[in-house]
């Protein structure tokens, strides 16, 4: 080795003791250092109980959270949140308090961690295990605005609030209100006297986004306010909406039935100024709302969660997640809504929650249509349910407490207003079939060949015998309706909830008295309906009666046919609410009775005898009939005289 390698060396050595020394950390410098390295080491420490505490902080707050004590913060820690939060930092971290307001109705617990509601219980039902009825919880909700604000994306859920001095526990207090008669007693819509608290998320001083909540007394309505306060200053300029997200897992309340609470568990919405649409039952499924929208409503069977707006919602994507696998929840719902926002120095936006039973008459009171969420069947058939079934129905409570008794008494009623209809229709049969022999003779003269002579021979006599091939159905066409209402009212009525009678427990689900060991497919289920299979029987035998008084021979599949539709109904209605195949059945025992009362009253001999009187008399041809007439001669068929 040379002596220039030997000097460069120790020139080099020199060089890094010197650089070693004079970048040598200070005293402070060293102890920051040791302190954020024990408080990783703390963090590192804590159970997995306390890490799920506070799991939807990141790294940062989760740090923060363990260096947390009384109201201060290590000078790391804070540093990092400030980089991490901004001016919400200091909100980033606290301990997550409850407060609780309550009326007659309902009872609302309330969050300072997002500043939302935590859960909401209604006190006047329980669920079908009688446990508390609870819409959601907050460990499986959420709740909050989503916006910029100084280059961060701010989610307002993960922040403490500060809730205003006046907050307490609240009961609210009132004259005693008669239970069991929901929406025949007028609820408070909200213009009564009123509690209200509020709750803060600070940005600085003089900077806040406030949310204010209030409740009146027998009200089912919860206000909501969001106000802000200097936020023009935070929030990004260009921003012209803050987003609200609202997602809940919808607890089961009902008895879990392929046809009950999971066949109308949805979405309900409402255009500002058009109808109430939904998305899809019975599956999952989402819509972006782009026009302005007044309301967005998680709706169950017999239960809602309704977010109404004062004005407008000015767009919303909404989802729903459903499943039948989960004992425990019926799925979960999404809502992203916008909310308008201006940029102003101060701005509230009102709002208002609906939590509460979905009644067609509690809903009513409220108004915004609430009550269209009730699916009580389309255009004919929900005007029969709007103005006869339900005011029927609830005439009917006023006097009587036994819902099995309503429904005998709303069949018998329903059962008069039809019965002209009905005498109407079996009539017009026995006409038909007292021309049976005539009918015969016109089939095998025509035959299968010549089928237009042979409807013309037939129209030609149905004109002579002053018989309306169409009296026995025109009739039927008036009680249809109401049939059909029936079968949208009972499963959709809340009022039968848990109302027994007989063997059934619920009126408002199946009625089983017998669990099968294996589930029959076709929507029959694991389990025997008695209402349904009486129902059944009823029918076959009404069908039998009625099928002595019908020409079933000109259509021979009409007959089978007769008969396999009462087999295809115990599949469907097995399942269904109990009080639908309890109206059924009372319907067809009745039906049966109305037949024997007719044969008492209608001759058949002496109609026959009428009908070859009419036959005797001249033909007074309309002019419908005249053309149909020219038109077959240009075919060169001759008309029957």
């Amino acid at each position: 080795m040379d002596r220039n390698t030997i000097l460069g060396a120790a020139l080099i050595f020199a060089i890094l003791i010197g650089f070693s020394y004079f970048n040598k950390p200070s005293e402070k410098q060293i102890e920051a250092a040791k302190h954020t390295r024990d408080s990783i080491e703390q963090v590192q420490a804590l159970d997995q109980k306390e890490i799920s505490k506070v799991a939807k902080l990141d790294s940062i707050q989760a740090l923060a959270v363990t260096s947390f004590k009384g109201d201060s913060l290590n000078l790391s820690a804070e540093n990092a949140l400030k980089e991490k939060f901004g001016v919400f930092a200091s909100a980033s971290v606290g301990k997550e308090k409850f407060n609780v307001i309550e009326n007659n109705l309902i009872k609302v617990t309330f969050s300072n961690k997002g500043g939302r509601i935590y859960s909401v219980e209604l006190k006047n039902f329980k669920t079908y295990d009688q446990k508390p009825l609870v819409l959601f919880e907050g460990n499986t909700s959420k709740f909050g605005l989503n916006f910029f604000a100084q280059n961060r994306s701010i989610e307002t859920e993960a922040f403490f609030f500060t809730p205003s001095d006046s907050v307490a526990d609240l009961v609210l207090k009132g004259p005693e209100v008669k239970k069991g008669r929901e929406g025949i007693e007028k609820f408070n819509t909200g213009n009564g006297d009123s509690k209200a608290f509020s709750m803060k998320l600070f940005a600085g001083e003089g900077k806040y986004i406030e949310y204010k909540y209030s409740l009146s007394y027998n009200s089912y309505l919860v206000g909501f306010e969001v106000n802000t306060k200097g936020m023009d200053k935070v929030i990004t300029t260009n921003s012209n909406y803050l987003n609200l997200n609202w997602n809940i897992k919808v607890p089961r309340q009902e008895k879990k039935s392929n046809m009950g609470e999971d066949k109308y568990t949805t979405i309900y919405y409402k255009y500002q100024d058009d109808a109430v649409d939904k998305i899809s039952t019975g599956k999952s499924g989402k819509e972006n709302l782009r026009t302005k929208t007044k309301w967005i409503s998680f709706k169950q069977l017999f239960f809602a969660s309704t977010l109404i707006a004062d004005e407008a919602f000015p767009t919303a994507d909404i989802k729903t997640d459903l499943t039948n696998l989960d004992p425990k929840y019926v799925g979960s719902f999404n809502a992203d809504i916008a909310l308008p926002y201006e940029g102003k120095e101060s701005e509230s936006i009102k709002m208002k929650f609906y939590f509460g039973p979905s009644h067609y008459n509690t809903l009513k009171q409220y108004g915004f249509s609430l009550e269209n969420q009730i699916n009580l069947g389309y255009i004919i058939v929900r005007q029969v349910n709007q103005w006869l079934i339900i005011p029927t129905f609830n005439f009917l409570r006023r006097f009587i407490d036994n819902f099995g008794i309503i429904i005998l008494l709303l069949t018998v009623l329903i059962k008069l207003l039809t019965f002209p209809f009905t005498y109407k229709s079996y009539h017009s049969q026995a006409k038909m079939k007292a021309l049976k022999p005539e009918i015969d003779e016109i089939n095998a003269k025509f035959g299968k060949e010549k089928a237009l002579e042979k409807q013309q021979a037939t129209m030609a006599l149905y004109k002579k015998a002053g018989v309306n091939p169409m009296g026995g159905c025109l009739p039927m066409l008036f009680q249809f309706p109401v049939l059909i209402a029936m079968f949208f009212f009972f499963p959709t009525s809340i009022e039968l909830r848990q109302q027994s009678f007989l063997w059934a427990t619920d009126l408002s689900t199946y009625d089983s008295i017998m669990t099968l060991p294996f589930t029959i497919p076709l929507g029959f289920g694991d389990h025997v309906s008695l209402f349904c299979l009486l129902m059944t029987i009823t029918t076959i035998i009404s069908t039998y009666l009625n099928s002595q008084t019908q020409n079933t021979e000109a259509m021979p599949g009409m007959k089978t046919m007769m008969y396999i539709m009462p087999v295809m109904f115990l599949f469907i209605l097995n399942s269904y609410a109990s009080g639908l195949s309890y109206y059924y059945f009372l319907a067809n025992v009745f039906t049966i009775g109305q037949m024997y009362v007719f044969r008492w009253m209608v001759d058949e001999d002496k109609i026959r005898a009428q009908i070859m009187i009419n036959r005797k008399k001249p033909v007074v041809k309309s002019k419908f009939q005249q053309k149909l007439e020219d038109m077959s001669k240009q075919k060169g068929i001759q008309p029957r005289k």
